[in-house]
């Protein structure tokens, strides 16, 4: 796997584009685990996000029925049509935050770390059985914490109201060609039944953790802005704020069921529209 890489590599005298974040996952174990943590069949259609010089597509078309394999730079969409012979893998050339997505089950990915936020709620938009991703290890820390954690963030909340995440594996930078600058991290997302997704309103959970150290009520009072709300209008619904569930709570200490009982008292005060994200 690891001669395969550096032969295409040579041969192709191919420079890696750190713009588009590529590092290539080169450690036959660390893939085959990735493999068998999607438990795949033949029955299983799996999406591949940035495939680069195709060693983890190589695999994945011989556990898997079908697979497609995204990816937007022009120089690996040849290669991988120059070298391969796939009969079940079908590449899409372009940018995976803009071109449809096909119909999958489930995914298995060394995301580019650059775009790893956008396309992970673009991915969560979608009604999928399992993904096995690769993160940046800090990343990956934040999508699994926990209220009332360091890391918990923004990222935590809306990534933990749609799905369950867990860090399967810390991955070395030597794992990887070239190596990155940071040690990365597989994660295990698996999307949770639609009627137990909650749907938030990403203007408030922006306002809210905007000051994540902050109260509720204090976040909110500096991000009015943030809800449509001048400072005079603020002011008005004040003494009505004061009742707020968890007014009183830390930011990072909320969880996503908090949020939305917040969102349900400000929807009833007509601070912000009623239902899930604008």
């Amino acid at each position: 796997m690891r001669e395969r890489l550096f032969y295409l590599i040579s041969k192709y005298n191919f420079k890696p584009n750190r713009n588009l974040s590529q590092n290539f996952l080169m450690v036959p174990d660390i893939i085959e685990r990735n493999i068998e943590r999607a438990e795949l069949s033949e029955k299983d259609t799996v999406l591949e996000i940035g495939p680069g010089l195709g060693v983890l597509t190589e695999v994945l078309a011989k556990r898997a029925g079908k697979v497609y394999a995204i990816e937007r730079d022009l120089r690996l969409v040849q290669i991988l049509r120059n070298e391969y012979n796939w009969s079940n893998v079908e590449i899409i050339e372009g940018d995976v935050l803009r071109v449809p997505l096909p119909e999958f089950n489930k995914v298995v990915s060394n995301l580019p770390y650059q775009i790893s936020s956008p396309i992970t709620f673009r991915l969560l938009e979608h009604d999928f059985e399992r993904a096995v991703l690769v993160y940046q290890l800090e990343f990956a820390k934040r999508m699994v914490a926990e209220p009332g954690d360091k890391n918990y963030s923004r990222l935590s909340l809306m990534i933990q109201a749609r799905a369950h995440a867990e860090i399967a594996e810390r991955i070395g930078r030597g794992a990887f060609w070239p190596k990155p600058e940071v040690d990365s991290a597989v994660v295990v997302l698996t999307p949770k039944p639609r009627g137990e997704r909650i749907e938030l309103n990403k203007n408030l959970v922006r306002a809210l953790f905007q000051h994540r150290g902050s109260t509720v009520l204090s976040a909110l009072k500096k991000s009015h802005h943030m809800l449509g709300l001048n400072r005079e209008e603020f002011k008005r619904m004040r003494k009505e704020l004061g009742s707020l569930p968890h007014g009183e709570k830390r930011v990072f200490q909320l969880s996503p069921e908090e949020v939305k009982e917040i969102e349900g008292v400000l929807s009833g005060m007509s601070i912000i529209p009623p239902g899930g994200s604008p």
